[in-house]
């Protein structure tokens, strides 16, 4: 009899979330060109979540395999700062730090919360607020390790069109910059997943979807979650349960309005998106069934009728099928011709040159001077971050639940990531996510772009190809698993 695939997963699902808002006050400048240090206030929460997941008792024991996932509403957290966070939630919680996985919605208005901008305006709230969030994301994963449910992940596709290229080509300027691109391939896809117990109650709707949260700027002084906060909030007041959000590989993706101060552009984008979530949400199966041709029935035509049936035993022991993998591989760096000596010479004449444009008045010129200098700041933490040695151990997480997988990579790749593995395994769920514990490997654009002159080609510390072995790697485990 002829049915439509359905893609489940059954496992011990907890879920446990936190307001994790900094005071108002606290260093906010992600910015270069942003003339403010200090926050000002608050347009939405900031959110942390900690969801466990594990093997239903048959598959295995949950403790020797489950995943922790940690989703944080910031930008990213430097190693240091993702060291603190990892070794005290470890603590606080009990749980082996090998099995603590921290991604971020990406935000670029929750603030840039580095320990090396202490001595800056507002900085000296940063390490005060990091050891709170670290023991908050303790308590959370014990929550949600204590009250696991037996629940059934249904997984669905959509599209939105919120995310657009933003690698443009100036023609005046005859150089990349980093804006939407009208012309530039944009993965549209959107991949929801809901989570439902026993009883078919619905405990949590998650979405995942590639884009920038760049819409709030630099002219923006408020804390907020961008987007996400929005999408969040259409979502939890249709279906009743936390939302939560998953940023996909969006490394050459962002909002076709964004670079603004308009907080109510930030809850347009959001809730586009949010829309476009419950639609797929409401597409998604029953928990636990398929949808099968129920034959024919005449009614002045001959009708086809089609019916949701309960999965076989068979089909439900499938769903229930756990596999887990965390690995490294080495990728080359790619060298730097720039020492540190000369990026901390540039910046220093960056810092210079502000002083003497504001000592003449001129605060254009000023302005410049000081996103330059904060460009420089970032290359010199970016080459001081890096281990030493030839090549990056570079991090990749994979689970599969029944079959579906949930893939977890560092730094920020680019969308070919996630088109390459959905074009190789067309129709399967693969949820990405992006900045797993951080982002050491900084961008990660395919090889073509490498020379180009685009803003992730000019930071990007590893050597080019980097991008499709991660693909690659990704890609065979799943087939293996398959």
């Amino acid at each position: 009899m002829r049915s439509v695939e359905t893609f489940q997963s059954r496992c011990r699902f907890g879920l446990a979330q936190a307001d994790i808002t900094p005071p108002v006050g606290i260093y906010h400048r992600m910015w270069g060109a942003a003339s403010h240090d200090r926050s000002t206030g608050v347009h939405r929460p900031l959110t942390a979540s900690a969801v466990a997941f594990g093997p239903l008792e048959e598959e295995g024991p949950a403790a020797e395999s489950e995943q922790i996932l940690i989703l944080l509403d910031h930008v990213l957290l430097w190693p240091a700062e993702m060291d603190l966070l990892l070794d005290r939630a470890s603590r606080v919680s009990g749980v082996g730090r090998d099995s603590l996985l921290v991604v971020f919605s990406h935000t670029h208005a929750a603030g840039l919360m580095g320990m090396e901008r202490e001595s800056l305006p507002g900085g000296e709230l940063i390490r005060g607020y990091l050891k709170s969030v670290a023991a908050s994301v303790g308590d959370l994963i014990s929550a949600a390790r204590s009250r696991p449910r037996t629940a059934t992940i249904s997984y669905g596709f959509g599209r939105c069109s919120l995310a657009r290229n933003r690698d443009l080509w100036d023609d005046r300027l005859q150089q990349f910059v980093c804006g939407y691109n009208p012309d530039g391939p944009s993965d549209d896809t959107l991949l929801v997943a809901r989570v439902t117990g026993e009883r078919d109650e619905q405990l949590a709707s998650i979405v995942n979807y590639a884009c920038h949260p760049t819409t709030l700027a630099w002219q923006n002084t408020l804390i907020s979650p961008d987007f996400p906060g929005a999408m969040r909030e259409v979502v939890e007041r249709e279906t009743g349960a936390p939302c939560l959000f998953l940023q996909g590989a969006s490394g050459d993706l962002g909002p076709k309005q964004g670079f603004v101060g308009d907080l109510e552009v930030a809850d347009r984008n959001g809730r586009q998106l949010g829309y476009a979530a419950l639609s797929a949400l409401c597409e998604l199966p029953p928990p636990n069934r398929r949808f099968r041709y129920a034959g024919p029935r005449e009614s002045g035509a001959t009708l086809g009728t089609w019916s949701w049936t309960r999965f076989s035993r068979g089909e439900q022991r499938r769903s229930h099928r756990w596999k887990l993998r965390r690995w490294t591989v080495d990728l080359p760096y790619r060298g730097t011709s720039l020492t540190k000596d000369q990026i901390e010479s540039e910046l220093e004449r960056c810092r210079a040159g502000e002083a003497q444009a504001r000592a003449a008045g001129d605060d254009v010129r000023a302005g410049d001077f000081r996103a330059l200098a904060e460009q420089q700041t970032r290359r010199l933490q970016r080459l001081e971050f890096l281990p030493p040695g030839e090549s990056l151990a570079y991090s990749i997480w994979l689970w599969s639940i029944g079959n579906a997988f949930w893939l977890a990579v560092e730094g920020e790749p680019y969308q070919l990531l996630q088109t390459s593995l959905r074009e190789r395994f067309p129709g399967v769920p693969v949820m990405v996510a992006s900045l797993a514990n951080g982002a050491r490997a900084n961008y990660l654009p395919p090889a073509p772009a490498y020379g180009s002159g685009r803003y992730p080609d000019t930071i990007a510390v590893l050597a080019k190809g980097a991008l499709e072995t991660i693909i690659d790697e990704a890609g065979n485990q799943i087939e293996e698993w398959l």
